[in-house]
C-alpha cells in the first residue's frame, strides 16, 4: 500500500514507519526535517497535503499537540492542529479516494473516568466513557468524533488506536507502569501494523497498553495497598525492585485493559517491565534514572 504518515519525525511516528516500511511504500510528513520526513509541512497546509495524498491508499495520522504542550501553547493551537487540521485532512482524504485511516489517539482522553469510582483503581477499556479534563483531552476526543462521522458516511474505514503512556521517564516508574498504564513505542507500532489489515466495521477503537497481570477483583486493593497485590500478581517485578533498592508504588490508580486489541487484532505487547529493566541496565537513554521517590508530574 501507499501510506502517508503524518507526524513521522516523532517517537511514535518513527516507530510506526520502521514497522510498516518492509511491506509498504511510505511517505512521511512532519513540520520537522528528519531522515524520514519526505514533506516538511505544517499539518494544515492544504496545498502540500493535497499533493501528498495523490495515489495514497491509507493515512496513519499521528501528528498532534500533546500533554506537555498544555499550558505552554494557547488552546487555540490545540484546536487548530488537533481538530481543524484533522477536519481538513478528512476532506482532502475523501477527495483523494483514501480507503483507510489509522488515527493515533491516547488513553489520556479518558480523563476523570480513568480513576473512578473513588477508593478503587479505575478499570478502563473501550467501553469506558471519557471525561476529558484538559484541552489536550478534549481536542483528541473531538478529532476522533470527526473521523468516526466521516467513516460512518463511507469516506474510509477507520481504526482509532488509543495508546497509553509512552515517553522517557524514570525506570522505577516506567517498569511498574508497563503493568497497568504504559506501553513501548515498538508495541504501539505493532498494533498499527495489525490495525491496518483489520477487517470489520467502518470504525473500531482499540486501546493499546501493556499486558496487565491484575484482575478486576484487585481494584480496591490496588488503590489502598498496591505492594500486596504486586507481590501476588507480579513477584518477578517485586524481586527486581528489591534487588535494585527501588520503592514499590504504594497506590495504583488505574488499569488500562487492552484485551480487545489482543483478542481482535491478535496483538500481544512484547516489551513489558522486563524490557524496561534491560534498557535501564544498558543505560538506554529512553529510560531515565530512577529517583528515591519518583513523582509523576506529567499532565495526562
Amino acid at each position: 500500500m501507499n501510506i502517508l504518515i503524518t507526524g513521522v519525525a516523532g517517537r511514535i511516528g518513527r516507530a510506526i514507519h520502521a514497522s510498516l516500511a518492509p511491506a509498504h511504500d511510505l511517505l512521511g510528513l512532519d513540520r520537522r526535517p528528519s531522515p524520514l520526513t519526505d514533506i516538511v509541512s505544517e499539518i494544515d497546509d492544504a496545498v502540500l497535503l493535497q499533493r501528498a495524498l495523490r495515489g495514497v491508499d491509507a493515512i496513519v495520522h499521528v501528528a498532534a499537540l500533546h500533554a506537555p504542550h498544555v499550558g505552554v501553547l494557547p488552546d487555540r493551537e490545540f484546536e487548530r492542529i488537533n481538530v481543524a487540521a484533522t477536519r481538513q485532512l478528512i476532506a482532502l482524504a475523501r477527495e483523494a479516494g483514501v480507503r483507510r485511516v489509522l488515527y493515533t489517539s491516547t488513553t489520556a482522553l479518558y480523563g476523570r473516568a480513568s480513576t473512578t469510582p473513588p477508593g478503587r483503581a479505575g478499570w478502563v477499556d473501550e467501553a469506558t466513557v471519557p471525561q476529558p479534563i484538559t484541552i489536550y483531552h478534549r481536542t483528541k476526543l473531538a478529532a476522533e468524533a470527526l473521523l468516526e462521522a466521516a467513516a460512518h458516511e463511507g469516506a474510509f474505514t477507520l481504526r482509532i488506536l488509543r495508546m497509553s503512556r509512552c515517553f522517557p521517564e524514570p525506570a522505577s516508574l516506567m517498569a511498574a507502569y508497563r503493568l497497568h498504564r504504559g506501553i513501548d513505542a515498538r508495541d504501539v507500532a505493532a498494533g498499527h501494523v495489525l490495525a491496518l489489515a483489520h477487517d470489520g466495521p467502518a470504525t473500531t477503537t482499540f486501546l493499546l497498553s501493556g499486558v496487565s497481570p491484575f484482575e478486576r477483583e484487585d481494584a480496591a486493593a490496588l488503590a489502598t495497598d498496591a505492594p500486596s497485590v504486586l507481590r501476588r500478581r507480579a513477584p518477578d517485578l517485586v524481586a527486581a525492585y528489591v534487588e535494585r533498592g527501588w520503592p514499590l508504588p504504594a497506590c495504583i490508580d488505574r488499569v488500562y485493559d487492552s484485551t480487545r486489541a489482543q483478542r481482535e487484532l491478535g496483538w500481544r505487547p512484547r516489551h513489558g517491565f522486563a524490557s524496561v529493566l534491560t534498557q535501564w541496565d544498558a543505560r538506554d537513554p529512553e529510560v531515565l534514572a530512577p529517583t528515591a521517590a519518583a513523582v509523576d508530574a506529567r499532565v495526562e
